[in-house]
């Protein structure tokens, strides 16, 4: 299966990704030519390991009748200093609040989407170390 993106150079250090039907403007900072109009490409990568794994979960979750008030999941990349500048591990932190959430069934959605269906974990996972952490917050 192949699949095809186009992304046009808006001039300076600004391009636009058409990723389907939707644009996803990047852009580098001032100091570096930029407007900062858009998002930073490696930063990117970030948001794309968040939906994946996000979605994979919800999914799940949802199979197993689990219904989260909340849901968020934070990232926290090592980064080298010297070029290329690539991320070096991952630690993905996920948080949820709800009623009667089971810690063991937010585990299980988790393991499923890290070692079986989230395309950017496995991508990931070749490349660096990826861990992960579960949080249950008090609801508010």
């Amino acid at each position: 299966m192949k699949q095809t993106l186009n992304t046009s150079w808006n001039g300076n250090m600004q391009f636009d990704a058409l990723v389907g039907d939707h644009h996803v403007i990047m852009d580098a900072s001032p100091e570096v030519g930029g407007s900062n109009a858009g998002a930073r490409p490696k930063a990117l990568m970030l948001a794309s390991l968040a939906g994946c794994t996000g979605m994979d979960v919800i999914s799940i979750l949802k199979k197993m009748r689990v219904e989260p008030k909340t849901f968020n999941i934070k990232i926290e990349a090592e980064l080298t200093e010297e070029h290329p500048k690539h991320y070096t591990s991952m630690h993905l932190i996920y948080e949820f609040s709800g009623e009667g959430l089971e810690e063991d069934k937010l585990k299980k959605a988790i393991e499923l989407s890290q070692e079986r269906y989230c395309g950017v974990s496995a991508v990931y996972r070749k490349a660096m170390e990826l861990t992960y952490e579960i949080r249950i917050l008090e609801m508010e």
